[in-house]
């Protein structure tokens, strides 16, 4: 007895493909959803939010507990609540570099709606410090202005160099 092989083929396709419908799909995970977003891009990623709090986290030197409260009941912590001032402050301010990098430096969104990398951020003032210290530039020490350096403007035959300028060549005589 011989076996068509078309119809053996065909006989294990539709096998696979039954096999197959009887099978549970395996979801993929939904994207977590955050809650109480007020100035991030409401859909924005997981992978996207982690970066973000990355960045301010080291920008301000800080850990999460500075902006977001502990739940008591759950152990964890509720990123969602609006417990502290502190994360209302860190609105404040991202709002305000969003408009100055935006008003100064033409800074423009990328597609989740965050401004993208540009000249204001939170390490501009911060430095790694959660509460920079506010420094009048009239309260700074005065340095001297270094002495412009030879050949250049405002170079005075007989003035003194420019610390860490090198002297001028010895001037030959002619005979």
């Amino acid at each position: 007895m011989t076996i068509n092989k078309k119809l053996l083929a065909t006989i294990g396709l539709l096998g696979a493909v039954v096999f197959m419908a009887m099978v549970p799909a395996v979801k993929k995970p939904a994207e977590e959803k955050f809650k109480n977003l007020k100035v991030l891009p409401k859909d924005i990623t997981g992978e996207e939010m982690h970066k973000v709090m990355d960045e301010w986290e080291h920008a301000l030197g800080a850990r999460c507990s500075f902006c977001h409260v502990r739940n008591e009941d759950t152990q964890k912590m509720d990123f969602a609540a609006d417990g502290k001032p502190e994360k209302d402050m860190a609105r404040e301010m991202y709002k305000m570099t969003q408009d100055i990098n935006k008003k100064y430096f033409q800074a423009e969104k990328d597609s989740t709606g965050v401004i993208m990398e540009s000249s204001v951020n939170c390490y501009s003032c911060h430095r790694g410090v959660s509460h920079p210290e506010v420094v009048r530039a009239s309260d700074l020490p005065q340095q001297p202005s270094p002495a412009p350096a030879p050949g250049q403007p405002g170079w005075a035959p007989g003035a003194s160099p420019a610390p860490g300028t090198p002297p001028p060549p010895p001037v030959e005589k002619k005979q």
